[in-house]
């Protein structure tokens, strides 16, 4: 299982230019009147009614299996990260120079006439190599020094029951479309995307060249469904304590004496002093595979785990047969992305923090910091209050509660170091393919240079130009990038009413993940440790209950329920952030004079344009197949129901919209959920 760190969505990019108005400037509501729909009433379609306008006025572009505001707001920053990138990739730097890495390596990506011509070519060495086995004993090494291909992974993190310090940890992997169901379900849907996943393996073989494709795919097919068998599903992966299983290398031999341990470590140029493997049964089983399968079977299974992760690098040919199963068959996407979307996205992800310093220079001026500390602190006097003001839990649970909220570390807009890229090669004499493999084999030393050392609190595990947000829970800290810093969350010329709807919720949200169904279980300092009495965890448990079965019983799609259990912890946090930042809202309006108090506007009181200003982040489109992919694999509720499924649990917003028993979004006081 990799880190548990809550992202507020799951996209990525945007771009952030914010001005301070005079104190004579006049703010305005922030939200445009088109992006409603009038012609619904509020109470009985609040999402339709919040969003309706900007949904009907921004369709769904062919490249997009979801557009939300994300995705609108992600173009222009791709389109500013393309044009710093570009300029770069314009002129001649130093060698060595990070202005020479980013844009010798957006050129590789760029040049398809010699990805065409070189076409399967470059990864040949890496299938030659997995060829070359010839026995089973010499696996251990070839899995150690391999990072294109494996039944497991390994990266280093924190230690969840010591913090402070960083250990090697083992997760699940194997699983080309990742999510177990996808190979074990039986309903209509899952088993034509398990036909259509056999078409896309044979159709890769027979593209490099392979004869028996079809016989290839169904050995694929065959030993993923054995490992699926053996895997947890998301849900399961959600549980810290149980995938939290800290032991020695030598009681690892021990677990899976199939595999040499020694040997695997010193091809990772690794002494790991003890490590936490995530999901035993899994890493078992695997070892049960390694020993029990052909071997001409499990160099196959690396090969295609080579081939389908390199198909994204290579010719148009190959990069097509791969969009058409990923892009069209599980999303629906109509068209890949333009080629310079997809170059700009490789650099940002390879020379992510390079790329933000010259980001933060150019669009994010050092005062904004200071403005969204002032905020979040607002909101942690707000979560605080709501904590002692609880009459489920007791003073002994509470003032732990405050102590861990008062302990949260905060990060604003991008990192005090920036990361050092010396030890990456991009080399523009080498294939686009190769120096990808450059940029992994780079990612990797550093996670692991971290191995035994005490962990790096400054650390950040998201980029400055990134649209998002996350809670870390083993360094108890909550951070929002400079890119998520900009309308539709931020706006510095829109009143109180608007900031605290939109990132006032981002931040409580955030917040709120350190007291979520696993956020919960760390105390202040990062352990994974009980502070909680026995009663009022099973109060806790009992409240959070009442959202997982609200959004099980929700339709998604025709026959498809949401997934009550893997989006817990996303609602929960939806809920507190809504609550927190509502709060937050009315203590800030209270302090002021009230003549500076805010009124109606444009037929809407400050309190409804809170949640408007709420509803409108997750306006949105999104494609049949993407509805039933994030439906399997995504923690975060849908758009829709990020809005309809939260603001019902909401008291503050019946009010503010009057809404009463006759609307179909109405749920009983006594039925609503009631947690921070």
């Amino acid at each position: 299982m990799k880190p548990i760190i809550h992202f507020f969505n799951s996209f990525c990019l945007l771009t952030i230019m914010l001005i301070s108005p005079s104190c004579n400037q006049k703010l305005s509501i922030g939200i445009p009147i088109a992006n409603l729909d009038t012609t619904t009433l509020a109470q009985n379609d609040f999402y339709q009614y919040a969003c309706g306008g900007w949904m009907a006025n921004n369709p769904i572009p062919s490249e997009y299996s979801r557009f939300g505001s994300f995705d609108k707001l992600g173009l222009s920053n791709l389109e500013q990260l393309n044009e710093l990138i570009t300029t770069l990739g314009k002129t001649e730097h130093p060698q060595g120079s990070v202005e020479q890495k980013i844009g010798d390596l957006y050129r590789l990506c760029m040049d398809m006439d010699k990805r065409n011509l070189l076409g399967t070519q470059p990864v040949q060495p890496t299938l030659q190599t997995i060829d070359s086995i010839t026995c089973k004993e010499e696996l251990s090494a070839a899995l150690g020094k391999a990072m294109e291909f494996g039944l497991w992974g390994m990266y280093v993190d924190a230690d969840s029951k010591n913090s402070t310090m960083n250990i090697l940890n083992e997760c699940q992997a194997g699983l080309t479309l990742g999510e177990k169901s996808y190979y074990l379900d039986k309903d209509e849907h899952t088993l034509s995307i398990r036909k259509a996943f056999e078409q896309y393996i044979t159709q890769m073989f027979t593209a490099f060249g392979y004869s028996n494709a079809d016989k290839h795919a169904q050995t694929i097919l065959r030993i993923e469904t054995r490992i699926a068998q053996a895997s947890k599903s998301n849900v399961e992966l959600r549980d810290p304590i149980a995938n939290y299983n800290k032991m020695t290398v030598d009681e690892l031999q021990a677990l899976v004496p199939q595999v040499n341990w020694t040997t695997y470590f010193n091809e990772m140029k690794i002494v790991p002093e003890s490590l936490s493997v995530g999901q035993i049964e899994h890493l078992q089983e695997m070892g049960r595979i390694l020993e029990e399968e052909d071997l001409d079977d499990l160099k196959l299974l690396f090969t295609w785990q080579v081939i389908d992760g390199s198909a994204p690098y290579l010719s148009d040919s190959i990069y097509n047969i791969y969009f058409n199963f990923y892009g069209k068959v599980l999303s629906g996407k109509e068209q890949p992305s333009p080629l310079w979307k997809r170059a700009v996205s490789t650099v940002n992800g390879t020379l992510g923090d390079a790329v933000g310093q010259m980001y933060v220079k150019k669009y994010f001026p050092e005062e904004n910091k200071q403005r969204m500390l002032a905020l979040v602190k607002n909101l942690q006097l707000a979560l605080q209050e709501r904590i002692l003001a609880l009459t489920w839990m007791s003073d002994t649970t509470k003032a732990q509660a405050v102590e861990k909220l008062n302990s949260m570390n905060i990060k604003i807009g991008y990192p005090n170091q920036w990361r050092d890229y010396t030890a990456l090669t991009i080399d523009a004499n080498e294939s686009y393919y190769t120096n990808i493999q450059y940029a992994a084999k780079f990612a990797m030393d550093y996670s692991l240079s971290f191995l035994n050392k005490p962990v790096d609190r400054e650390k950040w595990y998201m980029y400055p130009q990134t649209v998002n947000a996350y809670y870390n829970p083993t360094t108890n800290e909550i951070c929002f990038p400079a890119g998520i810093l900009q309308y539709p969350f931020f706006d510095m010329t829109a009143d109180d009413a608007f900031n605290y709807g939109a990132i006032g919720v981002v931040i409580g949200h955030e917040m709120t993940h350190g007291f979520d169904d696993q956020g919960s279980q760390f105390d202040k300092d990062g352990n994974l440790n009980n502070w909680w009495t026995e009663e009022d965890r099973t109060r806790f448990e009992e409240r959070t209950k009442v959202l997982l079965d609200y959004f099980n019983n929700i339709e998604v799609a025709p026959g498809v329920n949401a997934n009550g259990a893997l989006t817990l912890g996303e609602n929960i946090a939806d809920h507190g952030g809504l609550q927190i930042a509502y709060q937050a809202f009315c203590n800030n309006e209270a302090s002021k004079p009230s003549e500076q108090r805010l009124t109606e506007q444009e037929g809407f009181t400050p309190a409804q344009r809170f949640f408007l200003a709420y509803s409108h982040v997750w306006a949105g489109n999104i494609r049949a197949e993407e509805i039933l992919q994030r439906t399997k694999n995504d923690p975060h509720s849908l758009g829709k129901w990020r809005v309809n499924g939260a603001l019902p649990h909401i008291n503050a917003w019946y009010e503010a919209w009057q809404i009463d028993s006759s609307s179909p979004m109405y749920i009983a006081p006594e039925e609503r959920a009631s947690i921070w």
